[in-house]
């Protein structure tokens, strides 16, 4: 039908295993948003767990269908490379807009109080 049939096990297993290990590490990243406290702590865990897990999960990819269709694929890394350069780029802005809404609201609350 599809050709799945046609892929070896080593590969359907290796697959499974980096889905799986993307997947794990997503769902921690997540967890991490959930149980961290501030918004400094919070931001962290979900850019690392996304990183880490599309780069697993395009691993995957990367190597199922390079199997399946007997060539190299490697548009997937084109993936990851943008993943590894746009998260960190998200976060530094992310972080230094509530670093000057802090302290613009400190700077306000402070001439409240005189």
């Amino acid at each position: 039908m599809n050709g799945t049939e046609d892929v070896p096990g080593w590969a359907a297993a290796l697959t499974a295993v980096l889905i799986l290990a993307g997947a794990i590490v997503t769902l921690i990243g997540s967890l991490g948003l959930l149980r961290l406290r501030t918004f400094y702590e919070r931001v962290h865990a979900p850019t690392l767990g996304t990183t880490l897990g599309t780069g697993f999960i395009a691993l995957a990819s990367m190597v199922y269908f390079s199997v399946l269709q007997t060539r190299p694929v490697l548009h997937e890394l084109l993936i990851i490379g943008l993943g590894i350069v746009t998260t960190p780029v998200a976060l530094t802005i992310l972080v230094g807009a509530a670093r000057f809404r802090d302290t613009a609201e400190n700077l306000t609350d402070a001439v409240d109080r005189d």
